[in-house]
């Protein structure tokens, strides 16, 4: 069990690297619904190591890429606490082609992750549509980004 944590403690390390670094580049990707945080971003695979991609079952490719969800509840001491959410969607082009997500949970010490693979489209914004569901009594949360990524080949 704890050599298992160990080998995924570079996910949350490399996930939460790529949430900071994309935060930087842009404004933060994190949708707040009450007491919820819903942070979300999309990476292309090849940036993993290989040793998080083998422990986690993710393919390292230039024409993959991984989109993460992560929700968080704030305490009332202003700590977060993981939630084991739902997330559905699908990505799609300019021309409304769609691929279904299909996202699958990593739990991670402190963290919960909602990952998903999808195939990267050369220089042409992706749009991603979620349907995050934080609270089974509640209605999922709509969530949606465009992200355009450049494939060096």
């Amino acid at each position: 069990m704890a050599i298992a944590t160990l080998r995924r403690f570079p996910l949350l390390l490399v996930l939460l690297g790529t949430l900071l670094s994309a935060t930087q580049a842009a404004a933060e990707q994190m949708v707040r619904v009450g007491e919820y945080e819903i942070h979300y971003n999309a990476i292309e695979t090849r940036f993993l190591t290989p040793e998080v991609a083998q422990a986690n079952s993710i393919q390292r490719s230039i024409g993959h890429g991984l989109v993460n969800v992560s929700v968080r509840e704030r305490q009332p001491d202003g700590s977060t606490q993981p939630v084991n959410a739902s997330v559905e969607g699908y990505v799609s082009d300019l021309t409304d082609t769609r691929e279904p997500l299909s996202f699958r949970t990593v739990h991670d010490g402190d963290a919960t992750y909602h990952l998903a693979t999808f195939t990267l489209r050369q220089d042409e914004p992706m749009r991603f549509n979620l349907d995050v569901r934080y609270d089974r009594n509640e209605n999922p949360e709509p969530v949606s980004f465009i992200q355009r990524f450049y494939i060096e080949r």
